[in-house]
């Protein structure tokens, strides 16, 4: 019999609800493959293999936490006492990691209403901001000061966003987003259901956020990838974004040819 991917695997033998939900757990460390710890939701798994669940998954509000709080270790950010903005805050994954990691205010941006998760929305280091388009953001939404801006946007490029976040930080400012190439690409270069498969696209719609941030005067100071991947199976990558003149480099077509491939290997 041939092998099967873990994450469609462990749906199919009970040990997840949905492929999503197994890509989290497996993320979170606690998959074990014949004794062995699983590194990625692709790992290959034979009929007689043995796998087990050893533990609790993450108990965030959202899988999409597990994006932030990768990113944050990867990129080594230290957020305590930091006022963030949380544009995209949809249920609260990325403000949760931010809370845990000492955060001092979360501004929960989000053009819906009531997705905020309730224990987040009654936390007094929270402003919920529904119903507001990051777009339009001013200063005196924000009085507080933000300087560091999280986000995970849907059906809008983050260029969209990217000028009015890094207006109100100014110079002491600081972004780690989440680019999802299905809402960068163009319709032409997006496959069925939504999906973004071709590396060479991975990598132009990086480069092209690059180039944008550039013109903005900020710098890419870092980028990795997504340990996990959006419900249709979309690969998608994080970035570190500094004023040009606090970065202490850029990242470059080699680097995002690098990283891009890595994504592949690991999620594919």
């Amino acid at each position: 019999m041939t092998k099967k991917r873990l994450d469609a695997y462990m749906v199919e033998n009970g040990l997840a609800p949905s492929r999503e939900r197994a890509q989290a757990v497996i993320m979170s460390g606690i998959v074990y493959i014949d004794g062995q710890k699983a590194e990625k939701p692709s790992a290959q798994v034979a009929p007689e293999a043995q796998v087990e669940v050893r533990g609790a998954a993450h108990d965030f509000v959202s899988r999409g936490a597990l994006k932030l709080d990768k990113a944050l270790d990867v990129f080594g950010l230290d957020v305590h006492g930091v006022v963030a903005m949380d544009l995209g805050a949809s249920t609260g994954g990325f403000t949760d990691v931010l809370l845990r990691r000492g955060c001092r205010h979360v501004y929960a941006v989000d053009v819906g209403y009531g997705q905020l998760d309730w224990r987040l929305r009654n936390d007094p280091r929270v402003t919920v901001m529904e119903r507001t388009n990051a777009r339009y953001l001013k200063p005196e939404d924000v009085p507080l000061g933000p300087t560091l801006a999280v986000m995970d946007v849907s059906f809008i490029s983050i260029t969209k966003i990217l000028p009015a976040a890094a207006a109100i930080m100014g110079e002491a400012g600081a972004f780690v987003s989440l680019i999802k190439p299905q809402f960068e690409a163009g319709r032409e270069r997006v496959g069925k259901k939504g999906v973004v498969r071709d590396p060479a696209v991975h990598a132009d719609v990086i480069a092209q956020i690059v180039s944008f941030a550039r013109e903005m005067g900020w710098c890419a100071q870092a980028l990795s990838f997504s340990p996990i991947t959006g419900p249709e199976g979309n690969i998608e990558f994080l970035v570190h974004l500094l004023p040009a003149a606090r970065a202490t480099q850029c990242v470059d077509e080699a680097r995002i040819a690098q990283v891009v491939a890595q994504a592949h290997a690991a999620l594919e």
